[in-house]
């Protein structure tokens, strides 16, 4: 039963009732009977890992993309890490990308023993800023990894334009990004190369899971060999032509994805319109409430794309509130709103600072955008009233630290 909003004045917080008594996460999963039976469908059968739902999973994918090739990986992660190697990236070389990311976009650069360089964002959308991009260019740099910020496609033509003058490829981390379009075209076969992730937060799930799409078929094959361990053929391939002959290649991993999470991957792409457009729905109910409250910015969209909504994050206005970031924070969950930040910028996190001696105030957009970033409860199987309590849940905490009431103190 949801507490109604107009009979609570103290904040839960506080000792008030909460405007929910359950918890409702920021991102979780849907899985349907049909999932479920896929799945079943696969652990009676022959194949338990590189099997035939591999190569069907990968075929839906990129035709539902618009895309010559996917590449099916063990992770998001494990594709960002493969979509570095194909590059060629390798000792002395350089890449640039955001730090307002997931750890992952910066240190699959660190795998290839090359150094990753940030950028500065863009205010608006806290995507990549082509021109700090452009300032950051040098002999070393081979890449340019462009990530999709809570769903919204980076500056792609301004980014790729770019990349081509300085002969330098495009990594499009769209791991937040699945289904979104830019200017007229889905994401997954703009650039170079592109990157999804089939995490359980996501819009489609397979476990763990990742995938790589692109046009060109040598950065294709390379992918394919790099999951398995380098070798140029897998274990399916060379059952049907009769054949036990391998060879290794190169030096890769086993990154594969099984058949299991493939046949997941299957059933979850047929929803996947479903999802985007139930995200939109909820997108655009929490814009048009937050608009109108004081303190609350709601998330930017640039003329000519539609996000995909992975998060919907919100900034908070210092000017307008008595209240800073965290305190904010703590009573929205304390209202059972599971909030959550994205991100703390890479090049904070300890290990940036010891290897590469970032103090931080290097980038002054990304930094204020964090200290002032809350992730409202975003996944396509929330309910009216989910919605509706997130709403109710911010409007009373806005309105109880709001700097023009002054009936409260803050506590």
């Amino acid at each position: 039963m949801t507490t109604s909003l107009v009979s609570v004045q103290t904040l839960a917080i506080n000792g008030g009732s909460p405007v929910r008594e359950t918890l409702l996460p920021y991102g979780r999963q849907t899985v349907d009977e049909a999932d479920i039976d896929a799945v079943v469908e696969v652990l009676r059968s022959d194949w338990l890992t590189t099997g035939p739902k591999v190569a069907k999973f990968e075929e839906d994918f990129a035709e539902r993309v618009g895309v010559e090739h996917a590449v099916s990986f063990t992770s998001g992660t494990a594709a960002l890490h493969a979509a570095a190697f194909a590059a060629g990236l390798k000792s002395g070389d350089e890449a640039i990308t955001t730090p307002m990311t997931f750890a992952a976009t910066a240190n699959c650069i660190l795998y290839q023993n090359a150094t990753p360089i940030f950028a500065d964002v863009s205010p608006d959308t806290l995507n990549l800023d082509p021109e700090d991009v452009e300032s950051k260019i040098n002999p070393q740099v081979r890449a340019i990894f462009a990530v999709d910020y809570a769903g919204h496609p980076a500056d792609l033509d301004a980014v790729i334009e770019l990349a081509k003058r300085k002969g330098l490829l495009v990594i499009e981390d769209a791991c937040h990004a699945l289904g979104a379009e830019y200017r007229g075209r889905s994401v997954g076969g703009i650039a170079d190369m592109t990157v999804f992730s089939f995490h359980p937060v996501k819009h489609i799930t397979t476990g763990e899971g990742g995938m790589v799409t692109t046009n060109d078929s040598k950065l294709a094959e390379t992918l394919r060999r790099f999951r398995n361990h380098g070798i140029s053929s897998d274990a399916q391939q060379r059952q049907s032509a009769g054949q036990w002959h391998y060879e290794m290649v190169l030096l890769g991993f086993n990154y594969r994805l099984p058949d299991i999470a493939c046949a997941l991957g299957i059933e979850q792409l047929k929803k996947l319109d479903a999802g985007l457009a139930r995200r939109r729905e909820i997108a655009a109910r929490y814009t048009a409430a937050f608009s109108r409250i004081p303190g609350i910015i709601p998330p930017a969209v640039r003329a000519e794309v539609n996000p995909a909504w992975h998060l919907y994050p919100i900034r908070l206005e210092p000017a307008a509130l008595r209240s800073d970031r965290a305190q904010f924070f703590r009573a929205l969950r304390a209202e059972n709103i599971g909030v959550n930040v994205h991100y703390i910028p890479v090049h904070l996190h300890p290990y940036y600072r010891e290897r590469f001696g970032y103090r931080g105030g290097e980038f002054p957009l990304a930094e204020d955008a964090y200290s002032r970033l809350i992730s409202l409860p975003m996944f396509h199987g929330m309910t009216e009233r989910d919605a509706e309590d997130v709403i109710d849940a911010v409007r009373k905490v806005a309105n109880f630290y709001s700097a023009a009431n002054s009936s409260n103190d803050g506590r």
